[in-house]
């Protein structure tokens, strides 16, 4: 085992899987040379080489559309898109073509793409800079859809994701890139080098990409969430002193429903958190699963925690983001209803 963040993680996941199979290569933005933005793939062209980790222009259909390709032709391509907020002109590319490849080819082709990307807030990085797009893509029939919370997580998802045969599409939430927050989580988390890092194995394992975590166990409150709001979530918990089970969705697409149905038919109640604007969020899908499997065991309505329905703002970046206290104020109200 060895101390990592998710950046660390991620890398390690990257080295350990180009290592282990020839066929998979990067391309991206800045990923060579530079390391990537993040420094998620920093050292990786140095180590294999130019043809394996691949500097890309600026241009995300191409990104994409390139990945593709490879695919059909027997790469594992790991693409890496800088930003989330950066995905859409390669939209088509993933909808019209990766998605639908297996389906239109009756299984004769398929292109095992992953495309990571840094996604939500943390680094006042304002509108263009702190989406959180998920709920677009666990939409499209075709592709996966996957958002860890923390770095062993990140690494065995990344690993399990690359060797998938399905695209994926990997989420990486970028406040959370560094380690867990120190102190109040409702703040700007400054002092990195503060963060506690997670322990990871350093070689070759999996996480399954279809299932939930139960983070914590407990049996008068169901919290379900991911990425983020993971650690927002037990912050939250353990402030009010509920006796809460946290799940981490983890695999947005396809979705655990059976995790999450038998954790709030025990406890009767749950609260559905994610960083994303509400209103078309992810969390409708989770409340409107979860209503379906467990109507007759609810003691409460199923509340929602999200953030707000604007653009993503740079200076009240803390206010838009749904932090400890929201969660406090929703788990409060849910505790009190008959």
């Amino acid at each position: 085992m060895a101390k990592m963040n998710m950046i660390e993680a991620i890398r390690s996941a990257l080295d350990v899987l180009m290592d282990k199979d020839p066929n998979v290569v990067i391309l991206g933005q800045d990923v060579g040379y530079f390391g990537g933005v993040f420094r998620c793939t920093d050292g990786l062209q140095r180590k294999y080489g130019e043809h394996r980790v691949i500097d890309a222009p600026i241009s995300e259909g191409g990104i994409i559309g390139a990945a593709i390709g490879m695919g059909v032709n027997g790469l594992r391509p790991v693409a890496e898109i800088q930003f989330a907020d950066y995905i859409y002109p390669g939209f088509d590319q993933i909808v019209s073509e990766l998605a639908r490849l297996r389906y239109r080819t009756c299984g004769e082709f398929f292109s095992p793409v992953t495309i990571r990307t840094p996604c939500g807030g943390g680094i006042r990085g304002g509108q263009t800079h702190s989406q959180s797009p998920e709920a677009i893509f666990a939409h499209i029939s075709g592709i996966r859809t996957v958002m860890p919370s923390n770095p062993y997580d990140a690494k065995g998802l990344l690993i399990s994701s690359i060797e998938s045969d399905d695209p994926v599409v990997f989420f990486e939430p970028k406040r959370i890139y560094n380690g867990p927050f120190d102190g109040d989580p409702d703040k700007p988390a400054i002092s990195w080098a503060s963060h506690p890092k997670g322990e990871v194995p350093e070689g070759y394992y999996t996480v399954p990409l279809d299932t939930a975590e139960i983070i914590r166990t407990g049996e008068e409150l169901t919290i379900v969430t991911y990425g983020t709001l993971v650690h927002v979530a037990q912050a939250a918990a353990d402030a009010v002193g509920v006796d809460a089970e946290i799940i981490d969705v983890r695999s947005l697409a396809p979705l655990d429903v059976k995790t999450l149905a038998d954790s709030v038919n025990k406890t009767g109640r749950c609260l559905v958190a994610h960083e994303a604007t509400r209103f078309g969020g992810y969390g409708g899908e989770l409340v409107a699963q979860i209503q379906k499997e467990c109507f007759y065991s609810l003691q409460a309505p199923i509340g929602r925690v999200a953030g707000w329905d604007t653009p993503y703002p740079h200076a009240f970046e803390w206010q838009y983001f749904p932090g400890k206290k929201r969660l406090i104020n929703a788990i409060d109200k849910m505790m009190a209803a008959a």
